[in-house]
């Protein structure tokens, strides 16, 4: 009994002193670990439970049954679901890569002018993603009006293309330049301050070495700013397999059956918007919990590409 004292003093002791360094952490972490876990963790696996049953507005909230993968069956027993997915697919591939490309032209532009100017230049950008969601769309759906109105119209036909419709004509071109503008003002604003922070010897030094611009934003900018990027990355990639709200306000979905409906879109109008008036909770469920494995699957895949343990990994000092 001793011996066992003996070792299992030590134990508390280390326990003890392991809650007093990191009591202070623990405490200001426990507020935003709290708000993870009510506002995106829970919801998530109450998603994920909800999507075994049967629970709609047919069924009422007390009538529900377990049903197992029913509602998955259905779902890619469903003959849209695929066109659904590649138009999710598409939609998130050239909004992405609008965002950060069109992102970091403009971080990179907005800091080569004078410093007063650049930061007009920014928060014109910036106008966008501070508008409320509804208004920029209403601005959108005016300047995409049908002839002889609309903005777009006046803006083409210089250049000789005809007068059209456009959100019915050329629907995900609007689709893609509204939440465009919207993703590219957010990588800006994180560029930017990536660039900023990197220290200026480093151009100094490549402009003594006879460097032009672009190799020195292919040598230097890009390697150091390659943490950012993946951020961006990541973070609008799960952003915009979620968001709806911008195609739910100008296309609805269409024009014709389905033509610019995206997967989260398609979970809305199952769950919540239902043209026949039941609104199936379990349905949109599963195809919420469909979309969340999606773009964990697609961050993942991201991370690899961009060597996540390589970027965060303590730096190593090699001595032949």
């Amino acid at each position: 009994m001793a011996r066992t004292e003996a070792i299992a003093l030590p134990r508390e002791r280390q326990g003890a002193a392991w809650w007093r360094t990191n009591a202070t952490a623990l405490l200001f972490m426990g507020p935003a670990m709290v708000l993870v876990l009510v506002f995106f963790l829970a919801p998530v696996v109450i998603t994920f439970v909800m999507s075994f049953t049967d629970l709609a507005t047919s069924t009422g909230l007390s009538n529900w049954q377990w049903i197992g993968s029913a509602n998955y069956e259905r779902m890619f027993r469903s003959q849209f679901w695929f066109t659904i997915l590649g138009n999710t697919l598409v939609y998130v591939a050239i909004v992405l890569a609008f965002n950060v490309l069109v992102g970091l032209g403009v971080a990179l532009l907005s800091l080569h002018v004078e410093p007063k100017a650049g930061g007009v230049f920014r928060a014109l950008w910036l106008l966008p993603r501070i508008s409320p969601s509804v208004v920029y769309a209403l601005m959108w759906t005016w300047a995409a009006a049908s002839p002889p109105f609309g903005m777009l119209n006046y803006i083409v036909a210089p250049f000789g293309l005809e007068p059209r419709f456009w959100l019915q004509s050329d629907p995900w071109l609007i689709v893609i330049l509204i939440n465009g503008f919207v993703g590219a003002s957010f990588g800006m604003l994180i560029l930017t301050s990536a660039i900023k922070a990197i220290p200026e010897d480093l151009f100094r030094a490549a402009r003594v070495d006879g460097a032009n611009a672009l190799q020195i934003v292919r040598r230097i900018t890009l390697p150091l700013v390659k943490w950012p990027i993946l951020f961006v990355l990541v973070y609008q990639t799960m952003s915009l397999f979620a968001s709806y709200e911008y195609i739910l306000l100008t296309t609805n979905g269409g024009p014709g059956l389905y033509g610019t409906e995206t997967w989260s879109l398609w979970a809305f109008h199952t769950a919540l918007a239902n043209y026949y008036g039941n609104l199936d909770f379990a349905y949109g469920a599963a195809m919420s919990a469909i979309l969340v494995l999606l773009g964990l699957g697609i961050s993942i895949v991201l991370l690899r590409v961009f060597r996540f343990g390589q970027l965060v990994a303590e730096p190593r000092v090699e001595v032949d």
